[in-house]
C-alpha cells in the first residue's frame, strides 16, 4: 500500500492525476485545509519559547538541538509505520488521531516538568505531523469539487507551509505581548485543535469502507537499482534544503538574540514565518519553469541564500539574514518539489510509494541531524562560529549536487 503522505505529494505535483475516492466532488475542502493548517501550526509552535526553556530548565544549545531532532524521529516513525492507515481506517479518525497527539504534545507543553516532557511533547508532535501529512493532503485533494483540483492542491501546500510558518509568528506574538508566555500559545492551539476536531467530525467521509478490512502494514522504503542515479542528488538536494528549515525552526531564535542582538520574540517567529512562505513560493514557482531546470537552479538559489546567511552572521546584521532566509527558502521550495518530481517520475509503478518513502525519510534526516551537529558545535566554536561551520558546509554540499544535476542527472526512468 502506498503511504498517503509521499503518495500525495506526488498526486498535487501532478494534478491531472484524479482521485479514487468515494465522495470525489463533496464540499469541504477549504475547511479540511483549516484542518490541515492548525495541526501542522503544533510542530512549530515552540520555535521561538527555547531560549525561555533554556532560561527556566537550564541546558545547553545542543540540548535544545536534540529537543527539537527528536519531531524528525516522530515524523519518520509514523511516516513508515502509519503511513497507509488512512486508506483503510479512512481520513477522519486517523485526522482525530493526529489532533489528538497534538493536543497532547501541546498538554507536555503546559506540564513544564523539565526535559523529559519536553522531549515527550516533540516526539508526539513528531507522530501528529507525520498522520497529518499524507490525511491531511489526501482530505483536501479529495474534498474538492470537480474542476478545482489544481486549487485544492495549492490549498493543501498553503496549509501544510502555511501552518508550519503560522505556529512561530502566533506563539512569537503572544510570548512577546501576552502573559504565560510558555502557557498562552499552547492553552491557544488547545483551543483551535478543539475546533479542528469538531470540523473533522463534520467533514464527509471519502474511503470506502471494504468488507473485510485490509490489514494494516507499514510501507516501509527501497530505492531500487534504477533508480539510485536520480535519487541521489534529489535526495541530496532535499536533505540540504531540510538542514536549512531545521536551522531556523531549531537555532534561530539563539541566533537573533545571542549574535545579532534581536530580542523580540514576534520577530524571531516572523523571521520563521518567512522562511516557511518563501518554501512555498519555491515550490509554486517550480511548477511554472518545470523540475528539470528547477532541481538546479533550487540549488542555486539555495546557495545563495545560505551564503547570505553566513554573511549575516559574520557582519551581524539582521536585515541579510531576512534576505538570507526569504532567498533560502525559495531556492529550498524549487530544490524540493523539483527533486520529489524527478524521484517520482523514475520510480516504477511497483515500488513508487516506497521510493518516495525514502526520499522524505532522506528530507527528515536532513533536518534533524545537522541541525544537532549545530547544537554540538556551539560548545567548541560558540554559537556564531557553529552556524559559520554549517553555512560552510550546507554551501559546498548544495554546489555539489547543483554541479551535478546541472551536468548529468540521468533521465528519468520509464516506470515499469
Amino acid at each position: 500500500m502506498v503511504p498517503p503522505g509521499p503518495w500525495l505529494w506526488w498526486s498535487v505535483i501532478n494534478s491531472e492525476t484524479e482521485p479514487h475516492r468515494a465522495g470525489r466532488g463533496r464540499p469541504g475542502y477549504k475547511a479540511a485545509a483549516g484542518v490541515f493548517a492548525v495541526g501542522m501550526m503544533g510542530t512549530t509552535l515552540p520555535t521561538p519559547l527555547y531560549g525561555l526553556y533554556r532560561e527556566q530548565i537550564g541546558f545547553s544549545e545542543l540540548i535544545v538541538t536534540v529537543v527539537f531532532a527528536v519531531y524528525a524521529v516522530g515524523v519518520i516513525t509514523a511516516l513508515l509505520i502509519a503511513g497507509g492507515f488512512s486508506d483503510v481506517l479512512g481520513r477522519r479518525p486517523v485526522l482525530l488521531a493526529a489532533l489528538g497527539l497534538s493536543a497532547l504534545s501541546a498538554g507536555c507543553f503546559l506540564v513544564e516538568g523539565g526535559l523529559p516532557w519536553l522531549y515527550a511533547g516533540r516526539v508526539l508532535s513528531g507522530f501528529s505531523a507525520g498522520l497529518l501529512s499524507g490525511t491531511g493532503t489526501a482530505a483536501v485533494l479529495e474534498l474538492a469539487p470537480p474542476g478545482r483540483r489544481g486549487r485544492a492542491g495549492l490549498a493543501a501546500t498553503a496549509a501544510n507551509m502555511g501552518g508550519l510558518g503560522l505556529g512561530p509568528l502566533v506563539s512569537g506574538i503572544l510570548a512577546e505581548y501576552a502573559p504565560s508566555p510558555l502557557k498562552l500559545p499552547f492553552v491557544v492551539h488547545l483551543g483551535l485543535l478543539t475546533v479542528a476536531a469538531l470540523v473533522v467530525c463534520l467533514l464527509p467521509e471519502t474511503v470506502r469502507r471494504s468488507d473485510p478490512r485490509p490489514s494494516l502494514r507499514p510501507q516501509g522504503m527501497k530505492v531500487p537499482p534504477e533508480v539510485r542515479g536520480v535519487f541521489g542528488p534529489c535526495a541530496l538536494a532535499a536533505f540540504a534544503g531540510f538542514s536549512m528549515l531545521g536551522l531556523f525552526t531549531a537555532v534561530a531564535p539563539a541566533f537573533l538574540t545571542q549574535t545579532l542582538g534581536e530580542h523580540n520574540l514576534a520577530v524571531t517567529g516572523a523571521v520563521v514565518f518567512c522562511v516557511f512562505c518563501a518554501s512555498t513560493g519555491g515550490q509554486l514557482l517550480m511548477g511554472r519553469i518545470g523540475a528539470r531546470r528547477a532541481l538546479p537552479w533550487g540549488c542555486a538559489v539555495l546557495v545563495a541564500g545560505l551564503l547570505l546567511i553566513g554573511a549575516s552572521l559574520f557582519l551581524k546584521s539582521f536585515p541579510v539574514l531576512l534576505i538570507g532566509a526569504v532567498t533560502g527558502g525559495v531556492g529550498q521550495g524549487m530544490a524540493f518539489r523539483a527533486g520529489l518530481t524527478e524521484v517520482s517520475a523514475a520510480a516504477p509503478e511497483a515500488h513508487q510509494g516506497a521510493t518516495i518513502s525514502a526520499f522524505f525519510v532522506v528530507a527528515y534526516v536532513g533536518i534533524s541531524l545537522p541541525v544537532v551537529g549545530v547544537g554540538a558545535m556551539t560548545l567548541v566554536l560558540g554559537l556564531r562560529g557553529a552556524g559559520l561551520a554549517f553555512t560552510a558546509c550546507a554551501v559546498l554540499l548544495v554546489t555539489a549536487v547543483g554541479i551535478r544535476v546541472r551536468r548529468n542527472l540521468p533521465p528519468a526512468a520509464v516506470r515499469t
